[in-house]
């Protein structure tokens, strides 16, 4: 049965550097937008329980809170039901977060990338590290409990120093959950075409994430997924729910989803997706070696790994034998690990993760 929801809000007010996710700056559109997206959920949606929500952007923050409430009413949650909004720390009111909270919205994403306000301007984030933290506050004021900081390292002109600074920062604001991304500069963002100066190069961007998990873990937090770090008991289950290889909806324009062993993606233009959003733009039935592929990369992904049991059980195979030679060799040189109960990436295996999974694919 499936348990999770991904709402897909592609506006912005400004488009940050860096970004090449789906998102446009013409909010004129939002009307005609939502009118498809509540088509789409109406129409695929089977009114499951749900055991998490999660509006990701885009801005999620361009809706009002009336636009809020309808999205949710389309769907079946409970009290225990993880509800998730990403938020831009600009102009974030009391009134706002508490009517969010009041609405069942439980748990808040910030993007804040990094306290440094040259750095943020360089990078075209529209908040300073100011508003961050007052954001937080606000927040926290409104009654959430559940409040997770977005940081990316290896920015332009950001040295080892300043990013563990950040770090430090965000744990003293008091939340529960901090995410943290490698720069990754693709095509259709604007550092793609124009290159910018003093990018730490990939052996720093290594010293940073591996100093980032030596301080978050020394002061409280869980490494529990590749990029994400938790107080006990904050683990995002939306997440965990896609590295469990779970089944999902997505829902608006660009989202993708897997149900009954199909995974889908929505159409990426605003003109194809409100014109069409019955239709997806693409849908493939997973073969079972895909299938077993995809649970282990997404099952590497977390730091207690995969369970070979599991995996047994479920695909009807041997995994120690059948991947036997792929795991002798990279066991040797401590980039894999036994668990009690599987294999784990190492903290080295993780900068090479690619390569290392890589082996296991096709």
């Amino acid at each position: 049965m499936v348990k999770s929801v991904y709402i897909h809000i592609p506006f912005c007010k400004s488009k940050c550097h860096y970004c090449s996710f789906i998102s446009f700056c013409k909010i004129e559109n939002k009307k005609d937008y939502l009118k498809a997206l509540y088509e789409e959920i109406k129409n695929s949606y089977h009114g499951e329980l749900l055991e998490t929500v999660y509006f990701g952007g885009g801005t999620p923050s361009i809706l009002t809170i009336p636009e809020f409430a309808k999205l949710l009413n389309f769907f079946k949650t409970s009290k225990k039901t993880e509800i998730t909004t990403e938020l831009n720390p600009d102009d974030m009111s009391y009134d706002y977060l508490r009517a969010l909270y009041d609405l069942g919205i439980n748990r808040i994403s910030f993007g804040c990338q990094t306290f440094n306000d040259k750095i943020l301007k360089l990078i075209n984030r529209r908040h300073n590290a100011g508003q961050v933290i007052n954001a937080v506050k606000t927040a926290q004021d409104a009654g959430f409990k559940n409040i997770s900081l977005d940081f990316i390292y290896g920015l332009p002109e950001q040295t080892p120093q300043m990013f563990y600074k950040d770090l430090e920062i965000a744990i003293n604001t008091g939340v529960q959950h901090i995410s943290l991304y490698g720069l990754k500069i693709e095509e259709g963002c604007y550092f793609y075409d124009h290159q910018p100066k003093n990018l730490p190069d990939d052996d720093t961007q290594a010293d940073m994430y591996l100093g980032a998990i030596e301080l978050l873990t020394n002061k409280g937090f869980e490494h529990y997924e590749v990029s994400n770090f938790s107080k006990k008991d904050y683990n995002s289950k939306h997440n965990l729910n896609y590295w469990n290889n779970e089944e999902y909806y997505g829902f608006g324009i660009s989202a993708h989803g897997y149900i009954n062993g199909v995974r889908y993606g929505n159409f990426e233009t605003l003109e194809e997706y409100i014109n069409n959003p019955l239709t997806h733009k693409e849908s493939k039935i997973l073969t079972t070696q895909e299938k077993l592929e995809e649970e282990i990369f997404l099952g590497f992904r977390k730091m207690d790994g995969i369970k070979t049991t599991d995996i047994n059980e479920k695909f009807g195979i041997d995994f120690e034998e059948r991947y036997k030679e792929i795991l002798d060799k990279y066991t040797k040189i401590n980039l894999i690990s036994k668990t009690p109960k599987g294999y784990k990436l190492t903290d080295q295996g993780i900068l090479v993760s690619n390569v290392v999974l890589a082996d296991f694919l096709g």
